[in-house]
């Protein structure tokens, strides 16, 4: 078993602009979405607010336990797209603040037991509940069809029928040491390269066994529903696919144009906005990436909740 994360080394990624786009008063009640070492929410904790935070890891709810306890947050083992229900049964029916930090944590990508990094061998998983398909059972049974599809789709893999092919040829694939190999054999990867080219891979297959963009736009919607008039939505994200989500959804949601999808449509004709405008995209300043690299591919993006109610035929799932 491995030691609890260190909060006090954890640097959670534009801490102070989310921080800053919450506009916290104390006694109000804040959703952390994502957990993880517990960051944002200890943060939120100390300006008064009182917390309840979400996390499907059960590593997180484990280890964060004992910080959640000293800091009075309420912690909640479960996916930030059923806060409603879950926050139903603590009674709770509004919130003053929504945070989303989207993608993989730091503490499960330093793990090589998790599957999620090509840096050291692991266990082929990459599952962030500990549960489900993992990412062996994906390469080692779906067509090689799908396989390309998902590495285009979520990798923007530009050689993912190549990559595709070479998994299906080295079947049965256990460890991220050997797909990383195979990925590399594939792309004609070179040591001097700057970025390894099994980077793209292992982000679509994260995605793709943790339905991750799909639960990103049900969150969001999640979000919408339990935000109160003047209540804050703060999304960090790390990459473009998620940005692209976010960004579509506050624009279509304050009154702009904005395309839809399968599990988000787009808001009806004549539906009041159910958010102001958004602020603009906030990115990390050079202070910050000194020392947090992995801030430098960070976004911010917030907005602040509208009156207006939540249409439920405008929300209803598309076939």
């Amino acid at each position: 078993m491995n030691a609890a994360v260190d909060p006090d080394r954890h640097i959670p990624v534009l801490l102070d602009e989310v921080l800053d786009a919450l506009a916290i008063n104390p006694g109000e009640v804040h959703v952390d979405g994502t957990f993880g070492a517990g960051g944002y929410s200890r943060a939120m904790a100390a300006r008064g607010a009182t917390v309840f935070a979400f996390d499907r890891d059960p590593d997180a709810i484990r280890e964060g336990q004992a910080l959640a306890d000293e800091n009075g947050i309420t912690l909640i083992a479960g996916e930030f797209s059923r806060m409603k229900e879950l926050l139903a049964e603590k009674g709770v029916s509004h919130v003053s603040g929504v945070t989303l930090d989207i993608g993989v944590s730091s503490m499960q990508l330093d793990r090589p037991e998790r599957g999620f990094s090509f840096q050291s061998d692991g266990p082929l998983t990459m599952t962030m509940s500990q549960s489900g398909m993992s990412a062996a059972d994906f390469l080692n049974n779906a067509p090689e069809q799908e396989i390309a599809d998902v590495l285009y789709r979520y990798g923007e893999e530009p050689r993912s029928r190549r990559v595709a092919r070479a998994i299906v040829e080295a079947r049965p694939l256990e460890r991220t040491g050997e797909l990383a190999s195979v990925i590399r054999r594939a792309l004609g990867h070179k040591p001097h390269d700057k970025k390894d080219p099994a980077t793209r891979a292992f982000q679509a297959i994260r995605i793709h066994v943790n339905r991750e963009l799909e639960e990103l736009e049900r969150g969001l919607e999640a979000a919408e529903a339990m935000l109160e008039e003047g209540g804050r939505l703060a999304v960090v994200t790390f990459h473009s696919l998620e940005d692209r989500i976010v960004k579509q959804f506050l624009r279509n949601r304050s009154g702009g144009e904005g395309a839809g999808s399968r599990h988000l449509p787009e808001r009806r004709a004549g539906d009041a906005p159910t958010f102001r405008k958004p602020a603009k995209a906030v990115r990390a300043g050079e202070s910050e990436l000194a020392r947090n690299p992995r801030a430098r591919s960070a976004t911010l993006r917030s907005a602040v909740r509208t009156d207006a109610p939540v249409s439920g035929s405008s929300r209803s799932m598309r076939s």
